[in-house]
């Protein structure tokens, strides 16, 4: 295992440790591990010798992949298998006059961002959290389904190489839209399916999308036509999942394609 930690200085290895130690996200046990780690550093051990012990006493969480997220990123900074960052800055950019955006909730977000990743006139999809009234959540906050945010993914697209309807039809597909309290293996209330219109074209288009579907079928639609709010990026970790664990993330994948081919043939 490389010891990419070798090469951090003392303000660096400092500054790192009291910035995770103050995240909100951080949990208490991990909290314990870096508040050892910043108590060495400051009685004067060398950053090489803290940061190796911190390391080694997450390495037992980080093997089974349940740290944090940021306390993830930083573990993998710490043996040299740290993800790129994610670049964050088109979505704050303003829209140009071919591009538009779409926001979908349908399970766990892992699994919403290749299949439209993968289709022409995708430019980018963000994995984040909205719907909820609080703001800048982080993943163990809307996991313990107290914030009412969902797990969700905004789409930067240009409309005039996929539209709007198109991108509906292709979140149809994907989801289980009878599910109000989850969806497949994913369950909970922030799991639920939601869509999220940006202006009054698309939320009437998803509305004909929900009233079409319900005119087919005497069980009640899930899915909600909630109008946008703010949407709060996930941490570094989860985005371009599939890309960064393809393994888990097939598994994941596999999972759910099983239980909704399930689904619908008992429908």
């Amino acid at each position: 295992m490389a010891q990419a930690h070798t090469q951090w200085d003392h303000d660096r290895a400092l500054a790192q440790v009291i910035n995770l130690f103050l995240a909100p996200g951080t949990r208490d046990w991990e909290r314990d591990q870096l508040r050892r780690a910043k108590q060495q550093l400051e009685q004067g051990m060398r950053p090489s010798a803290a940061l190796a012990t911190l390391e080694a006493a997450l390495r037992p969480l980080a093997l089974r992949d349940n740290l944090t997220p940021d306390v993830a990123d930083f573990y993998q900074a710490l043996t040299d298998t740290a993800p790129a960052q994610f670049d964050l800055s088109p979505f704050y950019a303003p829209d140009a006059p071919d591009q538009a955006r779409a926001i979908f909730a349908g399970g766990c977000f892992w699994c919403m961002v290749e299949p439209f990743d993968q289709r022409p006139g995708i430019r980018y999809v963000l994995s984040g959290y909205t719907g909820g009234p609080g703001g800048a959540p982080t993943y163990e906050q809307v996991a313990s389904n107290a914030t009412g945010h969902v797990e969700a993914v905004e789409i930067l697209y240009d409309p005039r190489q996929i539209t709007y309807q198109a991108l509906l039809d292709l979140y149809w597909s994907l989801i289980d839209p009878f599910d109000g309290n989850g969806q497949f293996q994913d369950r909970g209330a922030r799991y639920r399916p939601m869509i999220f219109p940006l202006d009054a074209e698309q939320e009437a288009a998803a509305r004909a999308k929900v009233a079409a579907a319900q005119a087919q079928t005497q069980r009640p639609i899930a899915v909600a036509v909630t109008p946008a709010g703010p949407f709060w990026p996930a941490e570094n970790r989860h985005q371009d999942f599939y890309k960064k664990q393809p393994k888990r993330y097939r598994a994941v994948l596999r999972a759910r394609q099983q239980l909704m081919a399930m689904q619908r043939r008992v429908k």
